[in-house]
């Protein structure tokens, strides 16, 4: 089966999976090497105003922050993805850690495509958008299949989405099959709701953490605000840009063409082309499989030590 090359740029870079994998570290020697890379990364706690002045993090006790520079290092030197850049950055929990085995990290990263309209957020009904989206995952297989890649399954929410109307937050998670593993996936998201875009925070890990991720996003979701003058209520609506989309369309992958025209049918295919990502993370990509994260950390570590 051909493996996945090439990787969905924001949350696909959150691959606990692959820096957790027992294959993904070769030898003791490589281990060495890594660990005294995450041993240089500058870490902040406290109040992070984070790049763009638009937003801030209060971290809680324990919770730590890699700024844009160090979460490139991360994503691209530890956990072997070849595009770490364009985020706000990174936290991590308590006792977390890049190369913690079971951890987990949380990308940040701001959208700004316009002002969201939250009206649909009450009138939707999750399980009926998540009955399409399975059904889209499903048919989207047979071209998956086609062009040689493993099967992905949309298993079902592994937290059905909330939206809190008073703070213009939504969050959900989602369990997902990648054929071939044998530990489902867990994808979590936060949405927060500003002004002028989306800020996103951005989880993956294996579904038996699911209770601590959800812990560690909770934690997350309650400390981050938008800046004065950029919060939701500060729209103006003869001056600012509106989003085509909806709540329902960031829960569905943040297409660029609203859920209520009926973006669903060929969205992977769309995804597949790999002209452009219309779904950011729609079911987390990077977990492709354990021999091609294997291959694909020893060629970026060889190149990164020196080592032909």
């Amino acid at each position: 089966m051909k493996r996945l090359a090439f990787l969905l740029p924001l949350l696909a870079t959150l691959s606990a999976f692959a820096a957790n994998d027992s294959t993904a570290v070769d030898t003791a020697a490589n281990r060495k090497q890594m660990e005294a890379v995450q041993a240089g990364l500058s870490w902040k706690t406290g109040k992070i105003s984070l790049p763009g002045g638009k937003a801030e993090v209060n971290l809680p006790a324990g919770y730590r922050y890699l700024d844009p520079s160090d979460a490139e290092t991360v994503i691209e030197k530890l956990w072997g993805n070849p595009d770490g850049k364009n985020t706000l950055g990174m936290v991590f929990g308590p006792g977390q850690e890049p190369l913690t085995k079971g951890g987990w990290g949380a990308i940040l990263s701001y959208d700004d495509d316009g002002h969201i309209d939250d009206e649909d957020a009450a009138k939707t009904d999750f399980d009926d958008l998540l009955k399409d989206m399975k059904k889209s995952s499903e048919e989207s297989n047979e071209e998956r299949a086609k062009e040689g890649y493993e099967k992905v399954h949309l298993i079902g929410w592994a937290e059905a989405p909330r939206y809190d109307a008073a703070t213009h937050k939504i969050y959900w998670a989602k369990n997902i099959k990648f054929e071939g593993n044998e530990e489902n996936t867990l994808n979590y998201y936060v949405r927060v709701l500003g002004r002028e875009g989306v800020l996103e925070i951005n989880a993956v890990s294996d579904m038996n953490a699911l209770s601590q991720v959800k812990e560690g996003m909770n934690a997350l979701n309650a400390a981050t605000v938008f800046t004065t003058g950029n919060g939701y209520a500060d729209f103006n609506k003869s001056t600012d840009k509106m989003s085509k989309l909806g709540v329902a369309a960031l829960v569905a992958g943040g297409a660029a063409v609203a859920v209520k025209a009926g973006l669903f049918k060929g969205l992977f295919v769309l995804l597949l082309a790999a002209k452009k990502f219309l779904v950011v993370g729609f079911l987390g990509l990077l977990a492709a499989g354990k021999a091609w994260w294997s291959n694909r950390k020893k060629k970026a570590e060889d190149e990164r030590f020196g080592r032909s």
